[in-house]
């Protein structure tokens, strides 16, 4: 049975509203959405980075203007990661292989957003050294490159972690992080074999309208907190369906 046509659009809308309202653009919401539906892999990863340039666009945007962007904590990690995400996008998986992969990374996201529930927002922040943020860069931009996302979900957590930056400055930072990257491995896809598309225009408006509620609220220190906990469960059981369904198939 197909699902209303509003539906698809409805729920990528909700996600942009989640992810936008922490710097995300939300390519591993997207990608839970989509895995529910019969859309072909490269279809699922090339909505997902159009949709995440899209809304960590206006993410950026929103955070930028309440004066959480620094540039000099950003391009440390954008340099090596535009190459490194050009290249996964480069790399054709096998359909197993990336439903494997697509599975752990949504249930990694759900994990660090359920446990993140737990933790108060910390202030004191360290200095970067520049060593290891062109090694997060490269590792994270290589596989957000082969799978599709924007690396937002892998640098948030790490970032707060290791105490680069606060709560604010990380969903800037991310927010151009994901967009970079996302753009640079659509790119590699599009030279590897071109772009597969589906009715990409209704999602766009979706994400645009949803990248800007939750951009506003983030960047104005708006709680999402139960909000975030329902995302963490949906993308925990998107990712029990996908392993569930390379079982059954392999």
């Amino acid at each position: 049975m197909e699902p209303p046509e509003f539906f698809i659009p409805l729920l990528i809308f909700i996600m942009a509203i989640l992810y936008s309202s922490v710097g995300h653009g939300g390519a591993s919401g997207y990608l839970a959405v989509l895995s529910f539906f019969n859309f072909l892999p490269d279809e699922m990863a090339t909505t997902a980075l159009c949709l995440n340039i899209l809304v960590s666009s206006i993410a950026f945007f929103s955070f930028w203007r309440a004066g959480h962007f620094s540039w000099s904590l950003t391009w440390p990690f954008i340099v090596t990661s535009i190459p490194a995400a050009f290249i996964g996008g480069l790399i054709d998986l096998p359909k197993t292989i990336y439903y494997i992969i697509l599975a752990l990374v949504l249930l990694f996201a759900a994990v660090r957003m359920g446990f993140g529930m737990l933790n108060k927002e910390e202030e004191t922040t360290f200095s970067i050294r520049k060593s290891w943020a062109f090694a997060s860069g490269t590792g994270i931009g290589l596989v957000s490159g082969l799978i599709g996302v924007g690396g937002g979900i892998f640098l948030s957590p790490l970032m707060i972690l290791m105490k680069w930056a606060s709560a604010k400055q990380t969903a800037a930072v991310s927010a151009v992080f994901i967009f970079v990257n996302a753009a640079s491995g659509l790119f590699g896809r599009f030279f590897r074999d071109g772009l597969i598309f589906g009715d990409l225009g209704a999602y766009l408006i979706a994400g645009f309208l949803g990248g800007l509620i939750g951009s506003y609220w983030g960047a104005h220190r708006v709680s999402n907190q139960v909000l975030k906990r329902i995302l963490a469960v949906v993308l925990a059981i998107a990712s029990v369906k996908l392993l569930l369904y390379v079982i059954h198939f392999s």
